[in-house]
């Protein structure tokens, strides 16, 4: 399959995960953060330390996988534009707390879980 087949076909399967991700969490937690897309940002993160890991350090799939994940799948599924619009929109409302909590905890949670995604998949292999 080609890289852009690849990417298209991860794309896709990202950007339906996100919307449906992103919908039933904020059903499940309520509209006064926007926990839908905090959820998968930290996710996407994990996920990238984890693929990224497999394919830089171990091999164990073909290169182009990397089309397909990372570049694909999570680059439609992580939602850092969604992120900065709502970081914006609470600011801008006078929800400053809600807006720098957002950006704050995002950017610890995301470095954390791309770290522990690395570290867990060097401990497995």
């Amino acid at each position: 399959m080609s890289r852009y087949a690849m990417i298209a076909a991860g794309g896709a399967l990202g950007a339906m995960a996100r919307y449906a991700l992103g919908g039933l969490v904020q059903e499940w937690t309520g509209a006064r953060f926007p926990y839908g897309t905090f959820v998968i940002n930290i996710s996407g993160c994990l996920v990238m330390g984890v693929v990224m890991t497999l394919l830089t350090e171990r091999g164990v799939v073909h290169p182009n996988w990397r089309f397909l994940v990372p570049v694909g799948f999570i680059g439609a599924y992580t939602t850092f534009s969604a992120f900065e619009y709502e970081t914006f929109r609470a600011i801008e409302q006078g929800a400053w707390l809600v807006g720098l909590g957002n950006v704050v905890v995002s950017v610890l949670l995301g470095f954390a879980s791309v770290a522990i995604g690395v570290m867990a998949t060097r401990q497995l292999l």
